[in-house]
């Protein structure tokens, strides 16, 4: 704790700012509101749009076989999928809006969404 004899009171200010500048930005990161569906994309157009107030299991046939997608307590997850390395499988469950799910093997894709999106999740 030496170290705090160190600063001046120029630190101290870059230090007040960097805290209020991090308390500010916290509600933008947040702005993308409670998630209320989830997209289901195949080959590249939409294939359902699921409500995430309902629990429900969706079998979504692919070119290489069928992927299960699994909606629970306004939370979606890709339960299984043919794919050979399970990325998909292993992301988990999306919980947050903007949050996506690819299984690129067999051209499926999850992706959570909300009143609005912070960015878009596929160029991010």
């Amino acid at each position: 704790m030496i170290w705090l004899g160190l600063l001046k009171p120029g630190d101290w200010l870059i230090v007040l700012l960097a805290a209020l500048l991090c308390a500010v930005s916290w509600p933008l990161a947040l702005r993308a509101g409670i998630p209320d569906k989830a997209i289901v994309i195949r080959g590249g157009e939409i294939f359902s749009e699921m409500n995430l107030s309902h629990d429900r299991r969706l079998d979504i046939p692919g070119p290489i076989g069928v992927t299960t997608v699994v909606v629970e307590r306004r939370r979606v997850r890709v339960a299984a999928d043919p794919g050979p390395r399970q990325y998909c499988v292993r992301q988990g469950w999306l919980s947050r809006a903007g949050e996506i799910a690819i299984c690129a093997a067999n051209q499926i894709s999850v992706e959570i969404r909300g009143a609005s999106q912070p960015y878009d999740s596929l160029a991010y």
